[in-house]
């Protein structure tokens, strides 16, 4: 590994799935593992494409019961690229013997290249060297070039191209008790000589899909096509000599009718790879794009977890690339790598937005604006749900309904168990959250003073009618919901699922009913007129806001937050005896329930929880929000509190060590870094029990990026000003960065031991302030400025 390229020396197919996760390439609109062309989807490989925003929904019989599941499609494999000695067997990693293998992933180009010599069963070897993109400049495009070279023989190769449309969602093995066949309609045939072409429909929701493959070889070739009910296949006959290459170019088109401006995805596909240019010039704009993407998000880390950082950045930039500004897409949990949580939106923008709003604010813009699309329909949910205001899902696809599984598999005791995490409605919290985070950083009131507007106005809404008062402790409660921590979904022995006062919950709950009243306070009145007549909303419901922003209840025990009423009550685990007895305890909840007990009876979580809020707060912000409350929550309850939680959490999702990382730099910075590493492995190391193989975590690659920028130089976008308090560990004392911030591109940090320095480049904008605890000082385009830090 260097720090710009990911290599495999080797063919492992126990960690081959991982690699072809972490090896996908994309472009925002779709991407492709990095599966080898010449394999079909088994239990080593698992060719996959998806694209941004393209889901369908199947019903599936599932313990006695039917239930519905909305999933990404695994649309159309254009890989399919085979090849053989004639006369022979098609050459395989699996099947032939592999005398050296080598992929090497360029994070500077995009690119992906592979090396691979075969011997067959004759002895006859075959080079192959393969290079492909997803094209970064043109969305719908993607290339693979093939070279075959005979050693020490000549005769014949044939090479097999396909478009393959008999492709299903199979990638995760707990769900494939589920239906799985999404595609249908497939019709395959050739546009002329070169150009082969495969469409189809997805079987519900109805989106058309075009793809077209063009084939161009640089030697004489006997062309002869063999299309299949499923499959749009071209075959080739091509001399060989001893020592002498040939390339095969495969370029295809994909396009579905949710594009823009076509009237069929066929014929746009058809068309864009006749007219698409020859490799040369299609990598010297695929090159351009990225070096354009690498300058707006500029990163120079040193030592080791440099070069992991930017492989997170890559998959980000790859999953949410300027083309998502176009589209109408959320964060998906697992990127556009694989078919994990079924490609659906979760909460995970709150740990991906803050790195976009401060590189490419117009993608974060964008996946708001999805939030938006679909506030109607979250107002649905809360009014069928009894509620007011609006009540975003947990997990979101296509249309904004609630997508969360009614059960979920179990697959240490192969039950299938009730799923209640879709009371997990501290989503609005988050959604809130982001548009004031995005407001804050990038200065854009027009979208604050409206879409974002509505949504707080309807989510706060949410709250304040969710809240209930208790004459008993004279505060307000949140009543049967499930917080981050995910573990808990009821109390013991309980009948029903929910549980009573999150605090996480809770207090962003008061946070958002605060900023919402202050926001709509602060409209001008024409605007802030229109918005009560379009909602029906009453000027005295902002009272109503104000007391329950400050009486929701936190309950409390043994001088720390309790993660919810009742918390402190639960059993205590014996935490080494599971470490001894398995190991790995990351997915306790698993554990305990193939053992026939249940993790809702144990002072244990699976994730930050509580902590969480010292992920979205700074200390100061959280001991305001505290006290506005009525709380005293000090330095020490604080920390009292990060203790009790460290010693009962099992870590059993990526984003706990980001979260425990984060909060414990500014106490504990040698521990932060062992959380740091875990966070920066999770993805590379498979931390996680073979989930990489299903899709990367793009929240916790995201969020390791944004600890770099925000949680160790301590920046806030607050009030008109960039303010900075910095925390960095001893492992990254000193590295650089640059962001856009209210209109100013290319803005460049760079953090050193004692020293921040801030240089803005020249522009007609206004100057930036800079703010440390103990002064300010302003900026102006064209200046640097050094700031020495506090001891």
């Amino acid at each position: 590994m260097r720090d710009w390229t990911w290599k495999y020396e080797d063919y492992d197919p126990a960690h081959e799935r991982v690699r072809e996760s972490l090896c996908t390439l994309g472009n925002g609109y779709f991407a492709t593992r990095g599966a080898a062309p010449e394999c079909v989807a088994d239990p080593v490989h698992y060719p996959g494409t998806y694209v941004a925003g393209c889901y369908n929904r199947l019903p599936s019989q599932v313990a006695g019961r039917q239930v519905e599941n909305e999933d990404m499609v695994n649309v159309p494999n254009w890989l399919p690229l085979r090849f053989r000695a004639v006369p022979g067997e098609w050459f395989s990693p699996d099947t032939h013997k592999v005398l050296d293998h080598r992929q090497t992933l360029d994070l500077r180009t995009g690119t992906l290249e592979r090396t691979v010599r075969y011997e067959d069963e004759d002895g006859r070897r075959l080079a192959v060297r393969q290079l492909r993109l997803v094209h970064m400049a043109d969305p719908h495009l993607a290339l693979l070039r093939t070279e075959l070279t005979a050693e020490g023989w000549s005769g014949e190769i044939e090479v097999e191209a396909a478009l393959d449309g008999s492709v299903t969602n199979t990638g995760v093995e707990r769900y494939r008790q589920l239906a799985s066949r999404h595609l249908v309609h497939i019709h395959a045939g050739s546009a002329d000589a070169e150009t082969a072409w495969l469409r189809c429909r997805t079987r519900t929701s109805d989106i058309r899909i075009g793809l077209a493959g063009r084939i161009v070889v640089d030697a004489s070739a006997e062309a002869s096509t063999a299309h299949e009910e499923e499959r749009a296949v071209q075959l080739l006959r091509i001399p060989v000599a001893d020592g002498r290459p040939v390339t095969v170019d495969k370029t295809i088109a994909l396009h579905t009718s949710h594009d823009p401006a076509i009237s069929d995805p066929f014929h746009a596909a058809v068309d864009r790879v006749r007219r698409a240019p020859g490799v040369e010039a299609l990598l010297a704009s695929h090159r351009a794009a990225w070096k354009q993407l690498w300058r707006n998000a500029e990163l120079d880390v040193p030592g080791d977890a440099g070069p992991i950082l930017r492989l997170h950045l890559f998959h980000v930039l790859q999953t949410l690339s300027p083309h998502t500004a176009d589209l109408d897409v959320g964060v998906p949990a697992r990127g556009l790598h694989g078919e994990a949580y079924r490609g659906h939106i979760f909460w995970d923008e709150l740990f991906v937005l803050p790195y976009l709003n401060l590189h490419f604010p117009e993608v974060s813009r964008a996946l708001l604006s999805y939030r938006h699309r679909r506030l109607e329909r979250a107002r649905f949910a809360a009014a069928d749900a009894g509620q007011s205001g609006a009540m975003y899902p947990w997990q979101s696809g296509s249309d904004g309904r609630e997508e969360t599984q009614r059960l979920h598999l179990n697959p240490r005791s192969g039950r299938w168990l009730p799923d209640h995490t879709l009371l997990q409605h501290h989503v609005n919290s988050a959604i809130a959250y982001n548009v004031w985070q995005y407001c804050e950083a990038t200065g854009d009131t027009e979208f604050l003073t409206t879409k974002g507007a509505e949504m707080l106005l309807q989510i706060a809404r949410f709250w304040a009618g969710l809240a209930t008062y208790d004459d008993t402790l004279a505060r307000y409660r949140i009543r049967e919901v499930v917080g981050p921590d995910e573990y808990h979904e009821a109390y013991p022995h309980a009948t029903e699922p929910g549980l009573d006062d999150n605090a996480y919950t809770n207090v962003t709950a008061a946070w958002t009913l605060a900023r919402a009243r202050d926001l709509l306070h602060g409209l001008p009145e024409p605007r802030r007129r229109d918005l009560f007549e379009r909602s029906g909303m009453e000027l005295d419901e902002l009272d109503v806001w104000d007391a329950v922003s400050r009486k929701l209840y936190v309950p409390f025990h043994d001088g720390v937050i309790s993660q919810f009423s009742g918390y402190g009550d639960l059993a205590e685990l014996d935490w080494q005896a599971y470490r001894d007895r398995y190991g790995d305890i990351r997915r306790l909840d698993r554990i305990l329930e193939a053992e026939g007990d249940t993790v809702n009876r144990y002072q244990a979580s699976k994730q930050a929880d509580v902590l969480m809020l010292g992920y979205l707060f700074s200390d100061a912000e959280l001991q305001g929000l505290f006290r506005r409350l009525g709380y005293d929550v000090d330095d020490a309850t604080w920390q009292h509190t990060v203790d009790y939680y460290l010693a009962r959490t099992s870590h059993g999702s990526t984003l706990s060590s980001l979260v425990h990382g984060w909060v414990l730099a500014r106490s504990r910075r040698a521990q932060a870094w062992d959380f740091v590493q875990e966070a920066l492995a999770g993805d590379i190391a498979d931390l996680h029990n073979g989930t990489t193989g299903e899709g990367v975590h793009l929240g916790a690659m995201a969020g390791t990026l944004d600890l770099v920028q925000r949680g160790l130089t301590g920046l806030e976008t607050r009030g008109g000003a960039l303010r900075f308090d910095p925390v960095p560990l001893p492992k990254l004392s000193e590295y650089g960065f640059s962001v856009r911030y209210q209109g100013h591109w290319g803005v460049r940090l760079r953090l050193q031991p004692r020293r921040l320095r801030i240089t803005v480049p020249q522009s007609d904008q206004e100057p930036i302030t800079v703010a440390l605890a103990d002064r300010t000082v302003s900026v102006a385009p064209g200046e640097s400025y050094a700031l020495t830090l506090p001891d």
